[in-house]
């Protein structure tokens, strides 16, 4: 993923895992250094991530919240309690808390951002909650308010701010396709459209941003630019999220709400920013912002990678020393319990093989003395695996030939395997068992064995034909009876009956023959009840028996859209009301850019059929 983007700092947003689903893939990505902000109490719920190239750029400060009430890795106190020189600062005041309808330890408890400090600016990423109910508008706009309150005491503190995430607001009219929509169904102006509250507040935050009447106390002045509008003012249906219940992306019936802001003053740094629409899987497409090489800062031009890392790391854009372990902050992903200390299990077997046998046996010396003791060693890559291997190395060292003791280890194995053959088993009556007939089974191994008659041997020993039994036992041809109540084994002439009976196959003896040539074989016969001649009447064919169980099992024949002609979809509804759990077939096309269903075009048409309503049968 990260070299198809081609990014140094890749922020995340709905992660949806708490930290028990972390896994090696997620926080031991070579190169590349996390940071995570965890729900703390719903499972599969919100969560951000931002991934850095360590190769690249490197924090100095992490934190988890917008509140500062949180506490870092192995620590009591809060970030905003913490040292000075730890601290990010701008912390909302307890002015600003008590204004956010909501508790700051609340807002921080369901993962929803982290904040990064770079020598050069602060960088958060966000996701903002969305419009569900109105059980939740205190919480989403509390949230926007302590949001607003900490980038503008960053901003007065004289820090730059790069804003980025998800924030489930459409700026204005031109960042969604349901604007008109939206205004008569709920009965809105385009004024009261502008002012519903976050997005009024969101635009205060904007430079250029629309605000109806007098702006609100404490936010009298703009203090973030909108990077991708900026360098795209114009741009009509520039959306980043879709809806995907309606198959809404292939009609590019969506809305732009994710973004990429940065203070007033970082306006010249910036030389492209977009969205990747083509970009597939998720309902969001990313946005991206690419920085100059060279940013004009105090006035004068600095390389960024000078800014961007820890002092003395870059001077004019060249390394001056390498990225470490001591230049992980307390927040990382890798200093996680759970993995610190760890290497991606992908990178344990990339190792190039060792040059010679001498140089190997060493390795696998060493290898084998840290995993008994329980010492970090670079040279150990998979532990136990090379347990085995390290201890015959170490005996070829000590003095003996190669050669034999290699033949003698063939030996050891030779000897292992030749006792390892299982003797035949026998049941619960004594009696060996026997291996059965060609062609016969253990019985029916799946389903498919109940559709498949059973074959008989014919007497000849020829091709074996389908069976016309439909019940009772299978009973082999040419298998000696054998008393299950005996405790004893077969007696000798028992087993030569088996031997000559397994060897040459009897001709069977007709029904109504008085003399039978073949007395050994005569009590083999399948009873009257079962035989191949009578009880025709009973015969099932297994093909129609097929059938029949195939047409039960296949869902109905989809009806067909009136403008296409085209099979239709299923959807279920879940709006409360009288038709809660329906199902209904509607076009499978996507929606148009208009959002509404389009008669003679290319986009979804009118039809909607409940599916109760429909008859397959009666319909071909």
């Amino acid at each position: 993923m990260f070299d198809i983007l081609e990014a140094d700092i890749v922020v995340l947003q709905e992660t949806k895992i708490q930290r028990k689903d972390l896994v090696d893939d997620m926080v031991l990505v070579p190169g590349w250094d996390c940071y995570w902000s965890l729900p703390k109490h719903k499972k599969g719920y919100s969560g951000v991530v931002i991934y850095t190239r360590q190769s690249v750029c490197a924090p100095i400060r992490a934190e988890d919240g917008i509140t500062g009430t949180l506490c870092p890795p192995n620590s009591a106190k809060s970030f905003a309690e913490g040292p000075e020189d730890i601290q990010i600062g701008g912390y909302p005041t307890k002015v600003q808390l008590e204004a956010s309808r909501v508790d700051a330890t609340t807002l921080d408890s369901e993962g929803r951002c982290v904040i990064l400090e770079f020598p050069a600016f602060v960088l958060f990423g966000v996701y903002s909650p969305a419009t569900r109910d109105e059980t939740r508008d205190n919480f989403r706009l509390g949230f926007l308010d302590v949001l607003d309150a900490r980038i503008r005491n960053l901003a007065s503190l004289g820090k730059r701010v790069v804003l980025t995430g998800d924030f489930n607001v459409s700026r204005e009219e031109l960042d969604t396709a349901n604007a008109e929509a939206a205004m008569r169904k709920n009965g809105f102006t385009v004024e009261e459209y502008m002012s519903t509250p976050a997005r009024r507040m969101f635009n205060q935050l904007l430079e250029g941003g629309k605000v109806i009447g007098e702006r609100d106390q404490g936010r009298a002045s703009a203090v973030l630019w909108d990077i991708c509008r900026g360098f795209h003012p114009e741009r009509k249906g520039m959306f980043t999220c879709w809806e995907q219940k309606v198959n809404a992306r292939p009609g590019n019936y969506g809305s732009r709400i994710d973004y990429v802001l940065s203070s007033l003053d970082m306006k010249t740094w910036f030389s492209d920013s977009n969205i990747q629409e083509g970009l597939m899987g998720s309902d969001h497409c990313p946005v991206y912002a690419t920085i100059k090489d060279q940013v004009h800062i105090d006035g004068g031009n600095i390389h960024i990678l000078d800014v961007i890392n820890p002092h003395g790391m870059f001077l004019n854009g060249q390394r001056k020393r390498e990225y470490s372990t001591k230049d992980m902050l307390p927040m990382s992903g890798r200093l996680i319990p759970e993995f610190d200390g760890r290497r991606n299990i992908k990178d344990m077997f990339a190792r190039k093989p060792l040059p010679d046998f001498q140089s190997a046996t060493v390795a696998l010396q060493r290898t084998q003395i840290s995993y008994g003791e329980h010492a970090e060693s670079d040279d150990r890559t998979c532990g136990p695996i090379y347990q085995a291997d390290a201890i015959e190395a170490k005996c070829l060292t000590k003095g003996g030939d190669v050669e034999s003791a290699a033949s003698a280890t063939n030996k050891k194995r030779t000897h292992a395997g030749a006792s390892a053959q299982k003797p035949p088993k026998r049941s619960k009556s004594g009696v060996v068992s026997l291996s059965p007939l060609p062609g016969t089974g253990k019985g029916q191994q799946n389903l498919k064995g109940f559709f498949t008659a059973a074959t008989v041997l014919q007497p000849d020993g020829g091709t074996p034909l389908p069976s016309t039994r439909t019940h009772g036992p299978i009973h082999r041809l040419n298998e000696p009876a054998i008393d299950s109540s005996s405790n004893c084994s077969p007696s000798p002439h028992q087993k030569n009956d088996m031997k000559s009976s397994a060897a040459d196959p009897p001709s069977m003896a007709p029904a109504n023959d008085p003399n039978p040539t073949n007395t050994s074989s005569s009590h083999l016969s399948p009873p009257e009840s079962a035989s191949l001649t009578k009880d025709t009447d009973t015969v099932h064919d297994p093909i129609q028996t097929k059938e029949s169980w195939s047409k039960l099992f296949t869902r109905p024949a989809a009806p067909r859209c009136e403008s296409h002609n085209e099979p239709c979809k299923t959807m279920l509804t879940k709006k409360n009301g009288f038709n809660r759990g329906r199902s209904f077939w509607i076009c499978a096309r996507p929606l148009g850019p208009t959002g509404d269903k389009e008669k003679n075009s290319q986009w979804r048409c009118h039809t909607f059929i409940w599916c109760s309503d429909w008859n397959s049968a009666v319909m071909d």
